[in-house]
């Protein structure tokens, strides 16, 4: 079994494993892994085994930075990232720099200790459900190297699926950590806006989160806990919260008020995935809490989405689409890019009311339910090379990822599980979502299903060596 973070850290506190072994097994798992599943842009071999030593004399001495400390950690290639390039996948990117400075989130896991490994693969601009680029080409599924990873994180889902870093910090601005997730049997948390600082700012605006991705609920709590410090270059960013949000993890989940919705009402899933979530739902009923299927209410938010979205990509092409490199882009970001540049004002703020109206709907419905479960994408992984799934009406990835979007509107927690397997053997996701600034209440809904099954510990067969 892929050893988790939470275990690592007990490891290394008494001594029954260090930091050294451990990041030379991850980086041996991306020796054998990587070129399958095309995950790693960058690796940093001999600074992942210095950041090593100098954690295994840290814990030797009984003073680790923090609770990072020695955990391998990859990071998604869309988060700045002092002295490596933050190329995005895409060829408009100067490789040159400078690169001086770090994301508050990898900030903050460097003062924590962690051995950073490496960047992962995103689409160009991180503008899609699938991951594929450019500049680095298609990301492969840990289950079945043929299909995709999803995305937009695909290369830090596949990282942590095969054992190639205990965690990922990941970025979501409508399923993007959660898609990955889904697809490669993993755990992704997008949490409330603002809980993880963000810089640069992202030119799609307040749709977009940063997200810890790992194997299991309680790693994604832990790193959660790491990343969430205030950053002052983030001007929306949360205070630190005053209470760990692993606090209470295994409370458990009786009498907690659980909506179930097989589709918003307005999706269609393939049969293997809604019985795999109707059956996940039981398993939360039978912990004790009360489930209602119910819908929240609301019409399919894309058209505004797109509005939104689409401006965003606009903003990250202006002034780019006549240089040298500007042929080499990804013809679907192009075609969003140029519609998005299209909209006017107007189409902008009647998207906002779209969203602000969602927000308070969803608000009054967390009144009644404490969470909601939905299916996290109706599908299992679908072949790579194309960015929707065949039989797909529209070339746009919102199409098939229904469930995902409307909370980066809404700006709320949610975390996508592992809840089985389809009959070709690809991972089945289910999403919890909550009130925003209730990722603790998620996470233990989370937590609560997983001691009740095994889904995330089940491993690919690529995986034939445990870590460790």
């Amino acid at each position: 079994m892929i050893a988790q973070a939470v275990e690592l850290r007990s490891a290394y506190s008494s001594g029954s494993l260090s930091p050294v072994e451990v990041t030379r097994a991850c980086l041996a798992a991306i020796d054998r892994h990587n070129p399958a599943v095309n995950a790693f842009v960058l690796l940093d071999a001999d600074g992942a085994l210095q950041a090593a030593r100098a954690s295994e004399a840290r814990w030797r001495a009984g003073r680790p930075l923090g609770p990072g400390d020695g955990i391998p950690t990859s990071i998604k290639d869309a988060l700045w990232t002092r002295g490596w390039p933050t190329l995005r996948g895409s060829w408009l990117v100067d490789e040159a720099g400078p690169w001086e400075s770090d994301a508050p989130s990898v900030a903050r896991l460097r003062d924590s200790g962690a051995v950073l490994l490496g960047k992962t693969t995103t689409p160009e601009y991180s503008w899609k459900g699938v991951t594929d680029s450019p500049r680095y080409g298609a990301t492969g599924n840990p289950w079945d190297p043929g299909r995709t990873a999803g995305g937009s994180s695909g290369g830090s889902a596949a990282a942590v699926g095969l054992g190639m870093g205990a965690w990922s910090v990941g970025t979501d601005g409508g399923g993007s950590v959660r898609i990955p997730a889904a697809f490669t049997g993993t755990v992704a948390l997008k949490p409330t806006y603002g809980l993880i600082p963000l810089y640069p700012p992202s030119p799609f605006g307040t749709l977009s989160h940063a997200g810890p991705m790992a194997r299991s609920v309680a790693d994604v709590a832990a790193l959660l806990e790491i990343v969430t410090a205030f950053d002052p270059r983030d001007w929306s960013a949360m205070p630190t919260p005053a209470v760990a949000c692993s606090a209470g993890l295994d409370r458990g989940i009786d009498g907690l008020r659980i909506a179930y919705s097989a589709d918003l009402g307005f999706g269609a899933n393939d049969p293997e995935v809604g019985a795999a979530v109707r059956a996940a739902v039981g398993v939360l009923a039978e912990a004790g809490a009360h489930v209602e299927a119910a819908d929240p209410g609301f019409a399919d938010p894309a058209e505004a989405f797109h509005v939104l979205w689409f401006s965003g990509e606009a903003k990250v092409l202006q002034g780019k689409l006549d240089g040298p490199d500007a042929q080499r882009l990804d013809p679907g970001l192009r075609r969003t890019a140029e519609l998005g540049a299209t909209y006017t004002a107007s189409d902008y703020l009647d998207a906002m009311a779209v969203r602000m109206a969602l927000g308070e709907l969803m608000g009054r419905f967390h009144q009644r339910y404490d969470v909601l479960v939905t299916p996290t994408v109706p599908m299992t992984a679908f072949p790579l090379g194309r960015d929707v799934p065949d039989g797909c009406g529209s070339p746009d990835w919102t199409s098939w990822t229904p469930y995902t979007y409307p909370f980066n509107l809404t700006q709320q927690p949610a975390l996508s599980v592992p809840c089985g397997f389809n009959a070709d053997g690809l991972p089945i996701g289910m999403q919890i979502v909550g009130p925003r600034h209730a990722d603790a209440l998620v996470l233990r809904v989370g937590q609560a299903y997983q001691n009740a099954t095994d889904w995330h510990l089940r491993v690919p067969s690529l995986c034939t060596e445990e870590v460790g």
